[in-house]
């Protein structure tokens, strides 16, 4: 039986990937490094330490990946102030639906506490989960487990009795590895053909999760 699900955030519960796509590689040019597309999707959800490895193989000791990150934020808070966050189909129907059956919810995120909570803050949807976890607060972020091992000890639930929803495949390696079945909900890619074997279920929006669950009972 199915006790707890925990989401991932950016690209599952927020429709932000979209935001993060355009502020990458414009903060990279900015400090004259071309970031492609095809790279961008490579640090969906990718934590530390694994994104400094991952722009040093790319652009050498020279790139400086905290001050090119800081300048990403300031062009992701602007983009936000202008156009605001929007939740990804189905987000809030399915959360209402697994309060009333009694099913925790929580959150494993790459994203920081502080932009975490005022993200779901400003949506309405802070007190929509029991709980939430950041990889900001673990030694190692996605895919390493730690983010959603947390979550399960913050929840009092054995991984075997809980799902992780992720669109992304650093995600879906991260609560793999946690033990948790993984419902993939496709966001910037419509495929990922690399990690789907690791994956439970995988369906359209998060509106198709309670057929998931259900099928548990």
């Amino acid at each position: 039986m199915i006790r707890a699900v925990i989401f991932d955030l950016d690209g599952t519960v927020l429709d932000t990937e979209k935001i993060y796509r355009i502020c990458w590689p414009k903060a990279c040019a900015h400090f004259g490094f071309e970031l492609t597309d095809d790279m961008y999707l490579q640090l969906r959800s990718l934590g530390r330490p694994f994104v400094y490895d991952r722009f040093r193989e790319w652009f050498g000791d020279s790139f400086d990946y905290d001050e090119v990150r800081s300048y990403r934020k300031v062009i992701y808070e602007e983009i936000v102030q202008k156009e605001g966050i929007q939740v990804k189909p189905g987000a809030i129907e399915v959360l209402d639906w697994l309060k009333q059956k009694k099913i925790l919810r929580a959150v494993a995120t790459a994203t920081d506490m502080e932009r975490t909570m005022r993200y779901l803050g400003s949506l309405g949807l802070a007190d929509s989960f029991d709980r939430i976890c950041s990889a900001a607060d673990c030694k190692y972020g996605k895919p390493a487990p730690d983010v959603y091992e947390n979550a399960c000890r913050e929840l009092s639930i054995d991984p075997s009795e809980c799902l992780a929803v992720e669109d992304a495949p650093n995600g879906i390696r991260s609560a793999h590895g946690a033990g948790i079945r993984v419902v993939f909900v496709p966001d910037a890619t419509e495929s990922e053909p690399e990690i789907e074997p690791l994956c439970y279920a995988r369906i359209k929006t998060l509106n198709d999760l309670p057929e998931i669950i259900e099928n548990e009972r």
